[in-house]
């Protein structure tokens, strides 16, 4: 077996068996194709007019509660100015960041979410410094993070929920350690209080942690996920003494909201344009979707197999119940998708080796 070329241990691909292999190899290359589905997803380009309303919206309701407005008040009044829907776990979001900003002046507010990508940076800087062998692969690794995160440091979508919430998943996700998920399973818990659709996540770590005979640890992210469940049941019932009966008549049938069913295609675009890769022609950034997932598959590591069932849990969870703006959703886990390149060279390299190796055991007899 060669030595590997940017990992210090060979990836899962490098143990399979020939026809293993070979089905692997099929996998991804359907899978690669399946990204092509993106170029027929329809959705707005990014920074395009839903970002900025989306923008405008969060930042007034935060305005108003600065100069004593109620939350639920002024988020209803704002939404019913923009003709959104009031739906609790849609548009009217729980009221933990607004609640803070509110509180906060906003030069504190911005060097929160910039310490918060800090360290997601330390973080996943000493959790992928032992896989890479030399300096170069181990920089550009964190450069494709810092690419990953690019969109969610920008002062201007600091009154935007999912960069909120995908700095803490990926925070999160990087903590976890075999007997050390408290601090996980907290910002995780943190991360829903802002984004519901950060709940995903928190159930994936429970029932992996189950999986893998962690009975405490899986204990620990389902309280959060009780926790949670309690603070949504009480926003549910907030939100029922603002909404009023003109609300649902007088709704705008264009108006943000849920899409429908929009299969793979609308996760590879919602990564694509929540990333710099919305820079590059859209038929090379959607494989460089795929074999990035191809690359936390192939990472022999139990942080890559959490990473890489998060994704395609997300994957599944776009496609079926997908928003009108891809770009918003996209950013919950946006941060470490591309790591996943950095995983490809050495992948490439084994499951080729594994597919192609057509060496035979031969048995000679020899006659006496």
């Amino acid at each position: 077996m060669k030595p590997p070329l940017w990992l210090t241990r060979p990836t899962r691909f490098a143990a399979l068996s020939h026809g293993a292999a070979r089905g692997v190899l099929a996998l991804i290359v359907l899978l690669l194709a399946a990204t092509f589905l993106a170029l027929d997803t329809p959705g707005p380009p990014p920074g395009g007019a839903e970002d900025q309303a989306d923008v405008l919206l969060y930042d007034g309701i935060v305005e108003s509660m600065r100069h004593g407005g109620d939350y639920y008040t002024v988020a209803a009044d704002a939404l019913r100015s923009g003709n959104y829907p009031i739906e609790p776990l849609g548009t009217l979001r729980l009221p933990t960041l607004a609640a803070v900003q509110a509180v906060l002046p906003p030069a504190l507010v911005l060097a929160l979410l910039w310490s918060l990508a800090l360290a997601v940076v330390v973080v996943w800087h000493a959790r992928l410094r032992p896989a890479f062998a030399r300096m170069p692969a181990r920089i550009v690794a964190m450069i494709l993070l810092a690419a990953g995160m690019a969109m969610l440091v920008q002062p201007a979508l600091v009154a935007i929920h999912e960069i909120w919430a995908g700095l803490m998943i990926a925070l999160s996700l990087g903590l976890r350690r075999p007997g050390r998920w408290v601090e996980a399973a907290a910002i995780g818990l943190a991360a829903m209080l802002i984004r519901e659709t950060a709940a995903l996540y928190v159930a994936a770590m429970a029932c992996l942690a189950f999986v893998e005979s962690e009975r405490r640890e899986a204990l620990g992210w389902l309280a959060a996920v009780g926790v949670f469940a309690i603070a949504v049941a009480a926003h549910v019932h907030a939100v029922a003494q603002v909404v009023a009966p003109p609300d649902a008549a007088s709704l705008d049938p264009g108006s943000p909201g849920w899409a429908g069913i929009l299969g793979f295609g609308y996760f590879v675009r919602a990564m694509a344009v929540s990333t710099p890769l919305a820079q590059i022609p859209s038929w090379l950034a959607a494989p460089l979707v795929g074999l990035a997932l191809a690359g936390w598959a192939a990472w022999r590591d139990p942080l890559a197999l959490r990473a890489f069932t998060i994704l395609a849990l997300y994957a599944a969870l776009f496609g079926i119940a997908g928003s009108s703006d891809p770009s918003s959703w996209g950013l919950v886990v946006a941060p470490t998708l591309l790591v996943g390149l950095a995983f490809v060279p050495d992948a490439a390299r084994d499951l080729l080796a594994a597919a192609l190796d057509k060496r035979r055991i031969t048995v000679k007899r020899v006659a006496r």
